[in-house]
Parts: structure tokens; C-alpha cells; sequence
């Protein structure tokens, strides 16, 4: 047992001698090749460093040259916004037009009954009326006053279909909503001439010439009109194949327009000398007449303002 203890212990010691030769005769070599190994990465991050680091400078470069061009519009489109409401730039261009104002006297009449759509009136006659439209029931105020309250005389009625407009001329009606081409007003023919008991008085030209201009405010805008036909019609059966001005409200093409146009033009009782063309308003004024059953005595205006 001695003797093996002592072999084993003689061949750990050669084994170690041996391993510090050869460890001392590869140590130069594996060390050199680290240290270039060591060196070339450091050149190639600094490389890299540098490389970054330019690419950033000329990033940020760039950049800076793009600012310095955007940023001096963009301050003075903020400044002249500040400091002049009123200048026309196109940032105010692009912002939209508020909603129209109601006039202070219609806002004061709408106020009292919210019925109210208008107003109607002619120099030189008796009608100066409030104008009504209930969509819900166009003959409510048939035989009712400006208070709701029984009445033989009613009110000026607008009709359901008319669309008066909630906009003003002067800005497109991109304040509100744009008026239908054609507005029917529909009123009783009162023996004592109240309501819509003048209008038989425009079978004379001579009448008509001096009472040609007919005034009718939204509750955004005054309008005004002038007379280009008048004309004897009546109330049809739905089955009668013939021209219906009370069914004319939209032009949606020029034909439809010229189709209407052309009627009431050739149907007027005489030359208005007022013509009218695609694109034009009108406003109707309609009342009971008695030369036939269901008749109708009407009033075109073409809307001039």
C-alpha cells in the first residue's frame, strides 16, 4: 500500500510538471491572439461610435434644417390669428360659418308662438301677416289665430312641403339649410279683404304694376320677391293628367324648372315683364276663387333679394 501511495503521488507531480510547461509554452501565443483579438473589437465599436454618432449629426441636422423652414409659417399663421381675427388667412378660411342668427324681430315673434316661419307682407295693401307652418298638421291654424284660438280668418300658411330655410343668402346658406325653389303660402279669400282677400284685386295690370314687390322674411333673413305670373287654376283630382302648380316645390333639374316656368308663364293673365331662369326662387301666394269648383286665383314671385 506504501509503495502505490508513493507512485501516485510521483505521477500527480509529473502530470503537473508537465502541464506548466506546456501551459507556459501556448500562455504567449493565446495571449497575443486575445489581446489582437481585444484591439480589433475596440477599433470596430469605436467604429461604430463614430459611425452612429456622425449618421445622428447629420440626422439631426437635417432635421433642424427642416424645422428652421416649417417653423416660421406655423408661427406666423399662429401670430396673425392672434393678433388680427379678421385677417383673411387659410386656417380662418377652414373654419366653418356658425349657424345663422335668427332677426331680432323674428326672434321676438317666434318667441310668443314657435309656430311661426315667416313673415309676409305688401306695401300699398292689408297683408302684413305672421306666416305659420305646422308639419305635423299643415291645417292647424286654418281657422285659428296667431294665439291658437278659433278664428274664421286662420293665418298664412305655409305649406308642409315648403322648405323656408334656416340660412342666410348672403353666406350660401352654409349657415343653415337652403330654401326649397318654390314656397306655397296658402290664405282665406275674406269678403272684406283682410288675409289673402286682396290678391283677386291683381286680375288688372295696372294694379299689379304698383303693387309688383312682395316682402317675405324668414326668421334668418328679409327676403324680397317680384311678381312674374298670375293665373287662374284650380285643385285637381289626383287622376287628371294636367299641370299642378301646388305640387311644384323642388327643382331638382333644369326641365323641372322650365316645365313649372313655362306654365304659369303661359297660364299668366298677362307679361309681368319679370323673367326667370334655372337656379331662381319663387314664392307662391295661393287663394280660394270661385270660377270654378275647387278654383284657385295664384301669384308667383321670383325672389330678387
Amino acid at each position: 500500500m506504501a509503495r502505490s501511495s508513493v507512485d501516485l503521488a510521483r505521477g500527480r507531480r509529473q502530470f503537473l510538471e508537465i502541464y506548466r510547461v506546456e501551459l507556459t509554452e501556448w500562455a504567449p501565443p493565446v495571449s497575443v491572439a486575445f489581446l489582437v483579438v481585444l484591439i480589433f473589437l475596440t477599433a470596430m465599436l469605436q467604429y461604430r461610435m463614430g459611425y452612429m454618432g456622425s449618421a445622428y449629426a447629420a440626422t439631426r441636422d437635417n432635421l433642424t434644417e427642416a424645422l428652421q423652414n416649417v417653423s416660421p409659417t406655423v408661427i406666423n399663421d399662429v401670430a396673425s390669428t392672434a393678433s388680427d381675427p379678421a385677417e383673411d388667412t387659410d386656417q380662418a378660411e377652414a373654419v366653418p360659418l356658425q349657424t345663422a342668427d335668427m332677426t331680432q324681430m323674428m326672434e321676438e315673434v317666434h318667441g310668443i308662438n314657435p309656430d311661426t316661419a315667416g313673415w309676409l307682407s305688401i306695401d300699398g295693401t292689408v297683408i302684413d301677416y305672421p306666416v305659420m307652418q305646422t308639419p305635423s298638421d299643415e291645417q292647424y291654424y286654418l281657422n285659428r289665430d296667431f294665439d291658437g284660438k278659433y278664428s274664421a280668418y286662420g293665418c298664412i300658411i305655409a305649406d308642409t312641403d315648403s322648405v323656408i330655410g334656416t340660412g342666410t343668402k348672403a353666406n350660401n346658406y352654409d349657415d343653415g339649410s337652403i330654401p326649397s325653389t318654390n314656397i306655397i303660402l296658402h290664405g282665406h279669400n275674406m269678403k272684406n279683404g283682410t288675409m289673402f282677400g286682396g290678391l283677386d284685386k291683381y286680375r288688372d295690370q295696372t294694379y299689379e304694376k304698383s303693387h309688383s314687390r312682395i316682402k317675405f322674411s324668414s326668421l334668418y333673413e328679409e327676403r324680397e320677391y317680384e311678381i312674374c305670373a298670375v293665373f287662374l287654376s284650380q285643385v285637381y283630382k289626383k287622376s287628371d293628367d294636367v299641370f299642378k302648380y301646388y305640387q311644384f316645390f323642388n327643382a331638382d333639374t333644369e326641365e323641372e324648372f322650365n316645365d313649372f316656368y313655362k306654365n304659369i308663364k303661359s297660364m299668366s293673365m298677362y307679361d309681368t315683364g319679370v323673367d326667370a331662369a334655372y337656379g331662381d326662387e319663387f314664392l307662391t301666394l295661393s287663394v280660394c276663387a270661385y270660377h270654378v269648383d275647387n278654383g284657385r286665383l295664384v301669384v308667383v314671385a321670383k325672389r330678387i333679394k
